[in-house]
């Protein structure tokens, strides 16, 4: 699934191979799928982008949204983006196909469930979007500590370090994915109740969702996603289901896994007690 990473590191590489192409054909539901989502008719969406530039794209929470003339394209969480030189075969199922002047193509393919959402921004009401844009994102100059004690503020302390960091787009793009990491840093258990933090806990929380977010844009995104061209990101993941029953890369403890909150958590036992 894309996360801050990924957005980021895919944004920059539309950036440096379709920036300023022109679109010549576009394609859309070539393979039809009950959980790809669309904002409209995709049956318009050739009209609509067909003959225009590709402008900037952008990394925004989970989201990556690119710049066709007036409209916005967005792939959301879910959805895959990928790239294919002129010439190369494409996959035989896909859901969306974009492909430039010169021969080079996007395609967007959805797996369990995506959306690929095209619109003018002055006319888009989506919440998911519009929250994304607004809250600031890991380390920019307004995602200070400060903000992040403010988030804290907003909810219970029965909420759990997971629940908090992950839910809710508190912040928008950091899921359950580049959580585990976070949290392996941070020495906190994803059960772990807010109302058992002390002020040091909290700074040890901002100081690793700084951190560990900056290491894995910085290294391509993290090796259990894929890049715009297929390939798995840099950043060797700590926590997640490559390093299961493996030993823990701080003290060399067995790496434990959980179901919880609708999805499977990895824990070192001993780095992350449950106090």
């Amino acid at each position: 699934m894309i996360e801050i990473p990924e957005s980021l590191t895919i944004a920059g590489q539309l950036n440096d191979t379709v920036y300023g192409k022109r679109i010549a054909e576009v394609e859309t539901e070539h393979t039809k799928h009950g959980f790809a989502w669309y904002e409209g008719d995709p049956q318009k969406y050739p009209e609509k982008m067909e003959g225009k530039m590709m402008g900037i794209s952008r990394g925004i929470g989970s989201m990556v949204e690119m710049e066709v003339d007036d409209y916005r394209f967005v792939v959301g969480d879910g959805a895959n983006i990928r790239y294919f030189a002129a010439g190369r075969k494409l996959p035989d199922r896909y859901q969306t196909r974009i492909t430039f002047e010169d021969g080079d193509s996007l395609i967007c393919t959805v797996q369990m469930y995506g959306s690929m959402f095209l619109f003018r921004p002055e006319e888009y009401e989506n919440p998911y979007y519009l929250v994304a844009k607004e809250k600031p994102m890991p380390g920019t100059g307004e995602f200070d500590y400060d903000y992040f004690c403010s988030l804290r503020e907003e909810v219970s302390g029965n909420l759990s370090a997971k629940a908090f960091l992950a839910t809710e787009q508190r912040i928008p793009g950091l899921g359950n994915g580049v959580l585990q990491d976070i949290l392996l840093e941070a020495g906190l258990h994803p059960r772990r109740k807010l109302r058992t933090l002390r002020n040091t806990d909290w700074g040890r929380m901002y100081e690793s969702v700084i951190k560990i977010l900056e290491e894995m844009t910085k290294a391509g995104g993290r090796d259990t996603e894929k890049t715009l061209f297929g390939e798995p990101g840099h950043y060797r993941t700590r926590l997640s289901k490559k390093t299961y029953g493996c030993s823990c890369a701080y003290c060399g403890g067995t790496i434990q896994k959980m179901a919880y909150l609708g999805g499977t958590v990895y824990v070192c036992p001993n780095c992350q007690p449950l106090l």
